[in-house]
């Protein structure tokens, strides 16, 4: 099974398990909070194409840069912030990975 197929499965389980290791008295909350932080994708709607299987989204999409990469990270030392940054990061980390491993076709 390529990386491909599973990506947007693993955008919801590793924020689970994530939310279930690192927040459990609060883990539906924090799971479903971090679920919401796909949103950040929307910055690919001013991409043309929308969608290219191809393209690397961190550093081209404006939410996928480095300095806002850099904002998530911060975002963590706040408490109220904590769980959104996790999300963030998980996502950018999980997009990060289709820029090295190669999609099979």
């Amino acid at each position: 099974m390529s990386f491909a197929l599973l990506h947007l499965p693993l955008h919801f389980l590793l924020p689970g398990l994530v939310a279930w290791l690192g927040f459990r008295p609060r883990w539906r909350r924090a799971w479903l909070i971090m679920v919401a932080t796909m949103l950040v994708d929307l910055d690919h709607l001013l991409a043309d194409p929308i969608y290219d299987p191809g393209r690397c989204s961190i550093g081209f999409h404006p939410l996928h840069q480095g300095w806002a990469i850099g904002l998530y990270v911060a975002a963590l030392v706040v408490p109220m912030l904590r769980v959104a940054a996790t999300g963030l990061l998980i996502h950018m980390g999980l997009d990060g990975l289709d820029c090295v491993v190669p999609s099979v076709s």
